[in-house]
């Protein structure tokens, strides 16, 4: 008989609540803890029965699922809570990820703690977080903000709330909407510093480290997105263009090519790489 993960803080008679996160991509990243955990519930609420239906056949649960997503969270709740007041314990996750974290679950956690159920998550992968301390900028302090808007117009006002915020800022972002977002971005917060994080944990993962305005103009982007943004900085005197030529001569110098000391430079002064590259070009007839 499989032993059964009991809290000591458990509500008695009641089931617990198992916030269980889940792999980003690779699936090696998912936890022994995980996969017991989803053995041992009497059932499993998921954003997308199918997507989950492949990860749990991978790891072999054969665990109860029930469909709980963004246009049924209201009836799925409460057939959920009266499981949970029955003594059933219920595992809640996403189709990747922490649940709750830019996917549903937030109406079946007010409920639980309404009714006095007891919540435990269960850690796992986060995107974000990934994304944030490997992407170079600062991690001190950050905002995770998740989706934008999809329609421009309010998007644009979410980002304008966000323009004098200093730290670091973090957003999930769709591939077919991806160059448009930076475009926005660029033209309300600046040309700051960024990172575009794609298929993170996956084999073609990959960090695209530059400003707004120089990643705004690639086009192929693919797979899932975390963007990046460097938080709004005190303002500085403008670096004259003789000093950033010389230090790019410098950095030449020591054996850099003219684009890897133009982009040193630029990240160093948080300044357009392309300008900066170019004017040296310009200098150099």
């Amino acid at each position: 008989m499989k032993k059964k993960e009991t809290p000591s803080r458990a509500a008695p008679n009641k089931g617990s609540l198992y916030l269980v996160a889940t792999p980003i991509g690779n699936l090696e990243e998912m936890s022994p803890r995980a996969i017991r955990i989803l053995n041992e519930v009497s059932c499993i609420a998921c954003e997308d029965t199918r997507t989950s239906g492949v990860l749990l056949k991978y790891f072999g649960i054969a665990t109860p699922t029930r469909s709980y997503h963004n246009f049924n969270e209201e009836d799925s709740s409460r057939v959920l809570i009266e499981m949970l007041e029955e003594g059933k314990d219920i595992a809640l996750i996403s189709d990747a990820g922490y649940p709750l974290m830019s996917d549903p679950g937030y109406t079946l956690v007010q409920k639980a703690i309404g009714n006095g159920i007891t919540i435990i998550p269960v850690s796992g992968a986060h995107a974000a977080v990934n994304a944030l301390i490997a992407s170079g900028l600062p991690t001190e302090h950050y905002l995770f903000y998740g989706f934008l808007p999809s329609k421009r117009g309010e998007a644009a006002k979410e980002l304008q709330k966000l323009a004098a915020f200093p730290y670091t800022l973090v957003f999930y972002e769709a591939p077919h909407r991806i160059v448009s977002t930076l475009k926005l971005m660029n033209e309300i917060l600046g040309d700051r510093r960024a990172v575009v994080a794609r298929e993170l944990t996956k084999l073609h993962e990959e960090y695209i480290r530059s400003t707004l305005s120089e990643l705004a103009e690639r086009e192929n982007y693919r797979g899932e997105m975390v963007v990046v943004v460097e938080g709004k900085k005190e303002e500085d005197e403008e670096v004259p263009a003789e000093v950033l030529l010389q230090e790019m001569e410098e950095a030449a110098a020591s054996g850099m090519s003219t684009k890897e000391a133009a982009a040193a430079v630029a990240g160093r002064y948080n300044c357009s790489k392309n300008k900066l590259y170019n004017e040296y070009l310009k200098n150099k007839q």
